[in-house]
């Protein structure tokens, strides 16, 4: 069975993993009428019913860091895709590590490690804690989402690049910022200068036409929103309140990325041109028009406003 990694990248505590949680649990829901199946390995499948339980059972009021317990090493979730009822074809691979790994006292083996995983990943999922990037004029968005060593990281994994990348810029714990035109707005503009020098290296000569690059924000728990800020010293605490005492678990926009990721993948496929640098596509979805045609519909349902957007690279994922 071919394989395709997929990237989570993010420091510690920016939400990689429950963003990764809710992709899985809401796909199933928003599949529709289409032919597609996701199923997860036996190991993967345990530990996101882990992670599913952990954010189905927040408290009224949590701190970011309390939503789940962090990733204490690397991990690699398998889910095997294809039609409903017949054998798989293709398996996702989602990389995700303890973001521990990005800071200064981690072995550089570790950190050479991740750009390894960016480099062989036909996709990376960058988290994005919202409100660091959004509360006191994004006071906290360098020291919690590290936009310069996230360019950084690619700047190393992309030189050279001989083969097309989806890059998706995913800010989680976004409920706030999603109200309403102006607000919407207001985090599009700063999603864009947060992470300025990264989008600036995209769209270089050597990676316009290679790199696609989208926004997709995403609600991991859905029924809640950011409250304030308190402080531990000199370390931020962001306070999130449920949207009532009995409300539940109810993500949005969570399979967005799979989406996208499906479209990029169908698309490389009708473009013959690359055949020769994913030449399993060819196969995965050339030899089934049915599992073809379901990953067309699901691909049909990406999201293209109200906070989703297309920054570049719509040569890289226009299947009409």
């Amino acid at each position: 069975m071919h394989e395709l990694k997929i990237t989570m990248l993010g420091p510690s505590g920016v939400g990689k993993t429950s963003l990764l949680t809710a992709m899985y649990e809401q796909f199933e829901s928003n599949i529709g009428k289409t032919n597609l199946q996701l199923t997860p390995d036996l190991d993967s499948s345990a530990l996101l019913q882990e992670r599913l339980a952990e954010l189905k059972n927040l408290p009224d009021n949590f701190e970011t860091k309390g939503w789940m317990q962090n990733t204490e090493d690397y991990k690699s979730f398998f889910f095997e895709l294809g039609k409903k009822g017949a054998k798989p074809s293709l398996t996702l691979n989602f990389q995700d590590y303890p973001g521990e790994y990005h800071g200064s006292k981690s072995p550089r083996e570790e950190k050479e490690r991740i750009e390894n995983f960016v480099n062989e990943s036909a996709a990376v999922i960058i988290a994005i804690d919202t409100p660091a990037l959004m509360e006191k004029n994004g006071q906290w968005h360098d020291s919690i989402n590290k936009p310069q060593m996230i360019t950084n990281i690619f700047q190393r994994a992309y030189r050279e690049l001989d083969s097309p990348r989806l890059v998706i810029l995913a800010p989680v714990r976004c409920e706030k910022y999603l109200q309403n035109e102006q607000s919407i707005s207001e985090l599009m503009n700063q999603v864009k200068i947060g992470y300025t020098k990264l989008l600036e290296d995209f769209k270089t000569e050597a990676l316009l036409s290679k790199v696609a690059v989208i926004v997709t924000p995403v609600q991991t728990v859905g029924s809640v929103h950011f409250s304030r800020i308190e402080m531990n010293g000199n370390n931020p605490l962001f306070i999130f309140r449920k949207t009532s005492h009995d409300a539940k678990y109810n993500p949005k926009d969570s399979e967005q990325p799979l989406r996208y990721l499906l479209r990029f993948l169908l698309k490389l496929h009708i473009d013959k041109k690359h055949w020769s640098l994913f030449n399993f596509i060819r196969e995965w979805v050339g030899l089934d028009n049915h599992l073809k045609d379901a990953v067309r519909e699901f691909a049909k349902g990406c999201k293209a406003n109200n906070g989703f957007v297309v920054l570049q690279g719509d040569n890289l994922l226009n299947i009409d």
